[in-house]
């Protein structure tokens, strides 16, 4: 996003009325203002722009479908690498289907793709969106100002692919804001979190969660460029001063963020494992999963912001040390394309053919050269006086002990499933002998383990050395059982090789 830039100015009138408030403060309010309108106006602009697609498509709510492509590319995007577009475009065809299940998949994924090309503004130079506003300055003379600002934008990826990546006018159109203190937002989403699961409404809760989540992608952005402004020039960046201080701020912060986290994770699988409503616990499940991905990707970030500052040191020993261009590059307009452009076609095929010939450098060979070798051999290794800061010792919270089931429950569940290898049983007679022991804990625990049995891990047991394994097999019966439905498993023992593992141990040994 570039900087406002003045365009206009028009002085005060003279006796027309009082002049505005003076100076930023009474003015940055309505900038502010101004620019979040800005940013959703390309959503708008969708709805009024279909009734040019030929064809009907009156029926679809583009800044819907908009607003859902921007939460897919956000949350499919990594530190690294961003979000694929085909699968963004296969990720939004359901949704679009729901809003015309009648038409034709074709038109859907047309729709997908009309869509996520206008979120990236294909065709525009720049790919981004301006918007002009305007400001009274300390003088009260009123400034128009151009506010430039993308909300999708494409980044090469490894092996020549392109991936898709939010931006953080994108993720502020989500979470309702723009410009908001990344650090101040997070705590409170967080802080907001913890109450609404405290007080059991885990559907506000849920939207909270998600918001959270998306301020922590924004976060991970912030450090992101700092990272590739640093590649590309390491004077562009303030590493003595802004940045150590934004690396000290953020390992504080994912410090308090994992440890709160974590806090919440074990409150909202309590309130999971208590409740008796079927929707609030869909609803806890869902935000175990929303804090488990907070958690992921704050783990990520700190390991980033660990190898932020060997990175610094090596970009500047490589920039420093490399050798400047001692020639100018080639200028393909005033060079090429100009004096070809009035040349006929015989006498211009030879000039792009020879420069296309040389344009393309010199191929890398496939051995490597001897000269390279020595030098590389004889060369002493660096000797490396500064190895970096000291690693903190980690603050390590003790993990609460949140299993469901006793050790007792998993010993009395052991031996009622220890059958004899020519006597398997029914899993409702053993659901039935579970309930006979008084604990009502048990049938559930052995409904689990008879669940897993019928797919044994026969591999990982043959080559512990196990001596039999307890397996599980659906022969079409159904059970009939008044907490468990399916299917009414056949589980016995079976008896594994012990001298064909012996043989085996022996000939790996």
């Amino acid at each position: 996003m570039t900087s406002p830039v003045s365009t206009d100015r028009v002085p005060p009138q003279l006796g027309a009325g009082p002049r505005p408030a003076a100076g930023p403060a009474a003015d940055e309010g309505l900038a502010r203002r101004l620019r979040a309108l800005a940013c959703t106006a390309p959503l708008h602009d969708l709805d009024a722009r279909k009734a040019n697609l030929a064809g009907e498509y009156s029926v679809y709510g583009m800044a819907e479908i908009a607003l859902a492509a921007i939460d897919l590319v956000t949350l499919n995007m990594d530190f690294d690498t961003g979000a694929d577009h085909d699968q963004i475009v296969a990720r939004l065809i359901p949704r679009i289907a729901a809003q015309a299940p009648r038409r034709p998949v074709a038109e859907h994924e047309r729709v997908a793709r009309w869509v996520l090309e206008n979120l990236i503004n294909v065709g525009s130079v720049d790919r981004g969106f301006r918007a002009v506003y305007g400001t009274f300055d300390p003088d009260g003379t009123y400034t128009r100002r151009d506010y430039d600002f993308k909300l999708i934008e494409e980044v090469p990826g490894y092996g020549g692919s392109v991936y898709l990546r939010t931006t953080d006018e994108a993720v502020n159109v989500l979470v309702g804001a723009l410009d908001t203190d990344v650090t101040s937002a997070q705590i409170a989403a967080e802080v907001k979190l913890e109450v609404l699961i405290s007080r059991g409404r885990l559907a506000d809760a849920q939207l909270a969660a998600e918001q959270a989540r998306y301020r922590t992608v924004q976060y991970s952005e912030s450090l992101r460029r700092a990272l590739e402004a640093t590649r590309r020039n390491v004077r562009a960046v303030d590493w003595l001063n802004a940045v150590p201080d934004m690396i000290a701020e953020a390992l504080d912060h994912v410090a308090d963020r994992y440890r709160h986290e974590n806090a919440i994770l074990t409150n909202i699988r309590k309130a999971r494992d208590e409740s008796e409503d079927p929707e609030q616990k869909r609803r806890a499940a869902e935000l175990v999963d929303i804090v488990k991905d907070c958690i992921r990707r704050h783990t990520q970030l700190q390991s980033r912001l660990l190898e932020a500052g060997p990175l610094f040191r090596a970009e500047q020993d490589r920039q420093a040390f490399a050798t400047p261009m001692t020639t100018s590059g080639t200028d393909l307009y005033g060079h090429l394309l100009a004096p070809v452009l009035p040349l006929p076609l015989e006498q211009a095929i030879r000039v792009t053919d020879a420069f296309f010939a040389h344009g393309t450098g010199l191929r890398t060979p496939g051995s490597v050269r001897v000269g390279d070798l020595v030098d590389l051999l004889l060369t002493p290794p660096v000797e490396r006086e500064h190895l970096g800061a000291e690693m903190p010792e980690p603050d390590l919270v003790a993990t609460p002990d949140d299993s469901r089931f006793s050790e007792e429950q998993l010993a009395a569940a052991t031996e009622l499933l220890d059958l004899p290898a020519d006597a398997p049983r029914r899993l409702s007679g053993l659901l039935a002998e579970a309930r006979r022991t008084g604990d009502p804990g048990l049938a559930y625990l052995v409904a689990l383990l008879a669940v897993h049995a019928a797919s044994p891990p026969v591999g990982t047991a043959y080559r512990q050395g196990e001596q039999k394994l307890l397996f599980a097999v659906d022969d079409g019966t159904e059970l009939d059982d008044p907490e468990f439905g399916g299917a009414d498993l056949i589980v016995g023992t079976a008896l594994l090789d012990a001298a064909g593992m012996a043989a085996d141990r022996t000939e790996a040994a």
